[in-house]
């Protein structure tokens, strides 16, 4: 089968030349067992870093990471493409679009920015000039002491309980700090625990305003039921939910955490990957449609915070496992998802046999790991009998890439 491929070019020191294509297994199967290569570069464009596919026609979407724009581009030929349109403004340093299930609309993020932009798709697929959603408030801006979000799902009691006790051990911090001079600082003990089932460790700080401030990086954006799009801000700790262009709500997540990417589940969660704090978060609606923080778990026992940045966040096929790549160690973690689907545990962490494990794709009983900084794309064999990756089939060599993108014919 064949994939197209993303990746960076020279304007942000890659090795790519646009869209490329990858080939695996057997042309005749829609299966990616088989030997790799990487075949050529389909359409010549600077930085394509995310690609989407339209629900229903022949037509790719680029995130222009670089230029920070978005481009559309139909397929000319089985590994041929062709730009359509023009380059539409975006945030910048865009890293992330989806078109939505219906095909008329295209979302877009900026990391550099934290901008979220929706365009109009025309009948071809072209999309129309941006239409800018709300820009996201630091929760956090007027203090470094984390505050306890109002979406944690613990009730009123225990939040209000909680809080007194966060005011308290921040204020202890900030006093013991002062007696005992910089010089002893680091110390004094830095960490407290959230409610049950959210497994998170929150750092407490001098409870002042945030210097510098913080920057707000808008990193993916996922539909989800209901016709909502949820958005991660991994600058400001946030996940946000819009419909039909405006903003509905957010979940406030513990400071420090940076919500990267999402997993939209069949039971109705949303699994949220941080690349700071190294974690999942499970969310979901209550009865009354607001969402909520409902659970969260380590990625990975191996996974160390400030060492490690888990990047992309997958599911299995039969939606019982969760697979997030994980930088710095190198590795791909499996993790179950436990009961109704509002727990998650990390059960297997392996070798992603790649440097910077960028992004990665499952397709049947193959996963597909691109090596950003190792330049290669390699096949990692899933256990049928637990679904865990396991041996390395095939590699071959690729430039600089950042995302895989099945080509369904």
């Amino acid at each position: 089968m064949r994939l197209w491929l993303g990746g960076y070019t020279a304007d942000m020191d890659g090795d790519g030349a646009g869209i490329g294509v990858l080939l695996a297994g057997d042309a005749d199967t829609p299966s990616a067992g088989g030997s790799l290569s990487f075949a050529g570069t389909a359409v010549a464009v600077d930085s394509p870093s995310w690609l989407a596919q339209h629900p229903t026609l022949d037509v790719v979407y680029a995130a222009l990471e670089g230029a920070g724009g978005v481009r559309a581009f139909t397929r000319t030929g089985p590994a041929t493409l062709a730009p359509i349109g023009t380059v539409q403004p975006a945030g910048e340093v865009t890293c992330h679009v989806v078109a939505s299930p219906d095909g008329r609309w295209l979302t877009a993020t900026g990391y550099g920015d934290g901008t979220v932009a929706r365009y109009r798709l025309d009948d071809d697929g072209v999309p129309g000039a941006p239409k800018f959603g709300a820009a996201a408030v630091d929760p956090y801006a007027q203090s470094a002491a984390p505050r306890l979000p109002d979406d944690l799902g613990a009730d009123s009691a225990q939040v209000a309980e909680l809080a007194a006790a966060s005011a308290d051990l921040a204020a202890a911090a900030a006093a013991l700090r002062d007696a005992v001079g910089d010089e002893f600082a680091h110390l004094l003990p830095e960490q407290a625990t959230l409610p049950d089932g959210i497994e998170s460790a929150v750092t407490f700080t001098d409870p002042k305003p945030v210097t510098p401030p913080r920057t707000s990086h808008a990193h993916q954006a996922r539909h989800v039921s209901g016709g909502l799009v949820a958005t991660t801000d991994l600058g400001f700790d946030l996940v946000r939910f819009w419909r039909d262009g405006r903003l509905q709500q957010e979940v406030v997540l513990p400071f420090g955490t940076g919500p990267r990417h999402t997993v939209w589940h069949p039971s109705g969660h949303l699994y949220v990957v941080t690349e700071y704090s190294c974690e999942v978060y499970v969310l979901a609606p209550d009865a009354t449609g607001r969402w909520r923080i409902v659970s969260a778990a380590p990625v990975s026992p191996e996974a160390s915070v400030g060492a490690d940045f888990p990047g992309e966040l997958s599911m299995s096929i039969d939606a019982g496992l969760l697979y997030a790549g994980i930088r710095g160690i190198n590795a791909i973690t499996a993790l179950r998802v436990l009961g109704d689907g509002s727990r998650v545990q990390s059960i297997a962490t392996v070798d992603s046999q790649v440097d910077w494990p960028r992004h990665h794709v499952l397709i049947s009983d193959t996963l597909l790991v691109a090596g950003q900084r190792s330049n290669e794309v390699v096949s990692l064999a899933i256990d049928e009998r637990n679904g865990i990756p396991s041996r390395r089939r095939y590699s071959t060599p690729a430039p600089t890439p950042s995302v895989l993108l099945p080509i369904f014919d």
